[in-house]
């Protein structure tokens, strides 16, 4: 089956953003960890740190996301809105790209998680715009698909340029935040295949004059609404769960091999074969999820991440590392993709960018509850492991949710 342009488009978008989002989880951290030691910060400190930056900028939008979503859904609201944060993203990204001082580089890099986690408010939003249910899965699972493996390319340049610095007679950390700078480039250049083609087909008629309060009001009423409908509901406290620590992972890996001592480089190059590796197994669940029923793939994938957690309280040496990368490369696309797609299909499609609002607001409630798991760990236990064991917790609570949710079947 051949995609469609607005679909094609879409797809292109998930290649566009996950090169940040990749720099953000290998590159920004390594970078932000050297900056802030050298002025004095002390390892454990610069985790707590990261995690704290991580967890403000999430909680920020995620109080936000509802609203926005809201909002978007108003017919001409929903490109508009993801200009704007796409705006913000960049420029907070350039930010972070040409500061030296620690303190700023969290504020630049706070203000374009926010951009980047708002845009995908309205990207997601536009899934229902782009494909029929029928194809969710496989739209959802091909935009992972590709974003992993298109997202290396400007990774692949950047990383060339840090290692062979000297050969094209750069200081590493101007070859460093070139790097950050063609991301920033790729980002925005292919973002622009869906800025023109992708329409916003489903949305809400304007009846107020107001539409930041009518915005608000609908957000009480759809969260009324979802109350009275149990499966939707109960799925979305699950997300909440296993999806925290399936992002805290990705969102923290760099920072805690740093911090037991895995050596940068051999971070760098395992998550990048994490990115291939995560290829051909986000397309081939979107072809298990027309064979097995997608809850209990979500099952599967969560008991591997609980796992992944338990390993990575034991982490030491560099193979370990290596292990954990090739394991989540087999499910991190499976989870992310089929998670949103299933959402997808729970919900009205007028409505899509209000309930992907709250799908967010879930995801980044949960995001921001990770990270801060591992910074109290490190500031007050002096190791972040604990904050790392603790997500099987929040796995087992996702897990058990998602049976519930089979029940209403």
């Amino acid at each position: 089956m051949k995609f469609t342009k607005e679909e094609r488009s879409w797809i292109l978008y998930d290649v566009a953003n996950s090169a940040f989002i990749l720099i953000v989880t290998a590159t920004v951290p390594i970078f932000f960890r050297s900056l802030a030691e050298a002025q004095g910060v002390s390892s454990a400190d610069v985790s707590a740190l990261w995690g704290t930056a991580t967890s403000v900028a999430l909680l920020i939008l995620a109080l936000l996301s509802p609203v926005l979503g809201a909002l978007a859904d108003y017919q001409g609201y929903k490109k508009k809105l993801f200009v704007l944060f796409l705006t913000i993203a960049i420029l907070g990204g350039i930010g972070f790209s040409i500061t030296t001082e620690w303190q700023a580089f969290l504020f630049a890099f706070i203000l374009a998680r926010i951009g980047y986690a708002a845009c995908n408010v309205f990207y997601d939003g536009m899934l229902v715009d782009v494909t029929p249910n029928e194809n969710m899965d496989r739209v959802s699972s091909y935009g992972y698909a590709f974003g992993y493996i298109g997202s290396t390319i400007p990774f692949i340049i950047g990383l060339v340029l840090i290692l062979f610095h000297d050969t094209f007679g750069l200081e590493m950390q101007f070859a460093t935040q070139l790097s950050f700078i063609i991301t920033m480039v790729w980002w925005v250049v292919l973002s622009l295949p869906l800025l023109k083609n992708v329409k916003q087909n489903y949305y809400v008629e304007r009846h107020e004059k107001n539409l930041v309060k009518s915005s608000f009001k609908r957000v009480f009423k759809t969260l009324k609404t979802m109350k009275q409908q149990p499966k939707l509901f109960t799925y979305m406290i699950a997300y909440f769960f296993f999806i925290d620590g399936v992002y805290t992972i990705i969102s923290m890996a760099t920072t805690f091999g740093g911090e037991v001592g895995i050596d940068s480089n051999a971070m760098l190059l395992a998550l990048l074969l994490t990115q291939f590796i995560a290829f051909p197994f986000a397309i081939l669940a979107s072809y298990m999820a027309k064979k097995f029923e997608v809850l209990s793939l979500l099952k599967f994938y969560i008991i591997i991440y609980s796992g992944v957690a338990v390993f990575g309280f034991f982490l030491a040496h560099e193979w370990q590392f290596w292990t954990l990368a090739i394991v989540i490369g087999t499910v991190q696309g499976g989870v992310q993709s089929l998670s949103r797609s299933y959402f997808g299909q729970l919900i009205p499609k007028s409505n899509a960018n209000e309930y992907f609002g709250f799908f967010d607001i879930f995801g980044k409630f949960a995001d921001f509850m990770g990270p801060l798991l591992i910074a109290l760990s490190g500031s007050l236990l002096g190791n972040s492991r604990y904050g790392i064991l603790m997500l099987v917790v929040l796995f087992a609570i996702g897990y058990a949710l998602l049976t519930k949710v089979q029940k209403y079947d």
